[in-house]
């Protein structure tokens, strides 16, 4: 087997520059010449994983297969490329240390001094090398901006593997900013400088440098760049703003990054097959019509927390040739408003999923709404579990009814703990993570939409519909249409008679990609934009 290539992409002058999509768009580029691609982001924050990090600060918290809580850039990683990330694919400062100390208390080391060289830069070291083991190329990211003291033994860590490896095994790709200052009325490289200085200190000459700037980057300063990070001028290269992340490997490509890559680890990749991702970002360019989804969640202030799921939306309204305006409703400040005048613009009510009682009442309400007044309703995860309540407080006349997670006290708790379920096994954490299979019952919405009997969705959620409820809804017209069949755990409901009324216990939205859309998404999509033909 030939030898893996390692390509590390490390960033500058400050954060959220895009690494994590730059690091995706490397690995696009290199799947359209037929490499076999692994990709690892290392974080240096303390946390063992993003799980119980705040939404409004992390951002989204992205499952993986087997059931990772990993950082949000593993979505971008499997939405531009085929790769499947996994517990291997993200690894935090604070997972490396347990690991650490967990070998030093079972007396791995011998009773020697652990230090963090090179007990914690080899642990570090370790995951790296699982990934690239199987693999033709392992892209690794590594979170945060050089000159972070967190990030040092990170740094650390692949300087060593450039040491150990032959030399085109090893490739460091460089993140930084070129602002423009409007005063002066140029671009500015003194931040590019530092932060290439900064880099060469700990002992990393970046092979590549990708400057993120507003506008394309003329080829003298491109020159001036050159020079002063000690690199040739067609290593730099010019990562400029778009109006679509999914233009970005196209972006690369013109700029001969690609190029550049496979000269410096002499890889031979005969022709880039790009065109079907091409025309699709030309595709998803071009949509004139337009439908309005209005999102009423929790997080919505935020851009990040539901990454995964504007994106989904989007790859479906591209798949129906409309774009996705999404009205973004804060479900705290929907109790005391009228749906009717907050809603009154959308096509389609999306409920995304969240922990915690602050705006449930705000989505019940917008379930409502939507039940009452025949607009498309898909409730994901906690949005399929208000509107299961609501259901149950307006239909079956249950007023009390909720979630034992927001009223311990109620007499009709419709969903409860995993653990509270009778003839339900302990699966070891307090949260179903991950993979599950579901099977749906024909003459269905839901069968309709996967046109298949078995399917196979991500979770992460901690409480699960009640099945003493289960008869009841069904009478009254509410459908069980999927369920996990190991432990017979609702996963889907719909409502009989309505245009298109669906919740899922599952988040679809993390399986979604531009080239295959996901059926949940490109179904309601449809729905809405019927909705929005008919001038609703």
């Amino acid at each position: 087997m030939a030898k893996t290539r390692y390509i590390f992409i490390t960033g500058g002058v400050l954060s959220s520059l895009g690494k994590g999509i730059a690091s995706a768009s490397i690995g696009n580029l290199l799947e359209s010449y037929g490499f076999r691609i692994g990709m690892l982001k290392l974080d240096p924050y303390l946390n063992v994983d993003p799980g119980t990090m705040s939404p409004f600060q992390h951002g989204e918290v992205y499952v993986t297969e087997d059931g990772a809580e990993t950082d949000l850039d593993l979505g971008h990683y499997e939405r531009f490329t085929s790769t499947l990330t996994s517990q291997k694919s993200n690894w935090t400062a604070g997972r490396i240390y347990e690991k650490v100390i967990q070998k030093e208390r079972r007396g791995d080391f011998l009773g020697k001094t652990v230090q963090v060289i090179p007990h914690v830069t080899d642990e570090i070291k370790a995951a790296v090398f699982d990934v690239g083991r199987t693999v033709d190329v392992a892209l690794v990211e590594i979170g945060g901006t050089v000159g972070d003291i967190e990030s040092l033994p990170f740094l650390e860590a692949i300087r060593q593997i450039g040491l150990e490896l032959d030399e085109e095994q090893v490739l460091y790709v460089h993140l930084t900013l070129v602002p423009f200052v409007k005063t002066a009325g140029e671009l500015k490289t003194k931040p590019t400088q530092h932060s290439v200085k900064a880099l060469q200190e700990i002992g990393i000459q970046p092979d590549i440098l990708l400057c993120r700037a507003e506008t394309p980057i003329p080829a003298d300063i491109k020159k001036k760049i050159a020079l002063f990070a000690n690199l040739k001028e067609d290593a730099v290269a010019s990562a400029v703003d778009v109006e679509s992340i999914y233009e970005i490997p196209l972006i690369y490509r013109r700029e001969g990054l690609d190029a550049a890559i496979l000269r410096k680890l002499k890889l031979k990749g005969g022709r880039s097959r790009l065109g079907e991702w091409e025309r699709w970002v030309k595709r998803s360019k071009g949509l004139e019509r337009e439908v309005t989804i209005a999102i009423v969640g929790k997080y919505v202030n935020h851009t990040d927390a539901y990454k995964s799921l504007y994106e989904a939306l989007a790859h479906a309204g591209a798949a129906n040739h409309v774009r996705v305006r999404l009205e973004k409703v804060d479900a705290d400040g929907l109790v005391d408003r009228d749906p009717r005048e907050v809603l009154r613009a959308a096509q389609g009510v999306l409920v995304p999923g969240g922990f915690g009682v602050r705006g449930i009442e705000g989505m019940i309400r917008a379930a409502e709404f939507a039940r009452t007044r025949g607009i498309p309703y898909f409730g994901i995860c906690l949005g399929m579990q208000v509107a299961t309540v609501e259901f149950a407080r307006h239909v079956l006349g249950l007023a009390d009814a909720h979630s034992s997670e927001f009223d311990a006290q109620t007499r009709h708790k419709v969903f409860l703990k995993l653990r509270e379920l009778r003839n339900v096994e302990d699966m070891g954490h307090n949260m179903r993570l991950g993979a599950y299979s579901c099977i749906l019952k024909k003459k269905t919405l839901a069968y309709r939409v996967y046109r298949q009997e078995k399917i196979s969705e991500r979770h992460r959620h901690r409480y699960e519909f009640n099945p003493e409820f289960e008869y009841k809804l069904e009478n009254k017209g509410m459908r069980i249409s999927g369920k996990n069949p190991e432990r017979n755990l609702v996963e889907i409901v719909e409502l009989a008679g309505h245009p298109w009324f669906l919740g899922c216990q599952f988040h679809p939205e993390f399986k979604s990609r531009p080239l295959q859309p996901h059926p949940l998404f490109v179904s309601f999509i449809e729905q809405a934009k019927r909705g929005a033909t008919r001038g609703r």
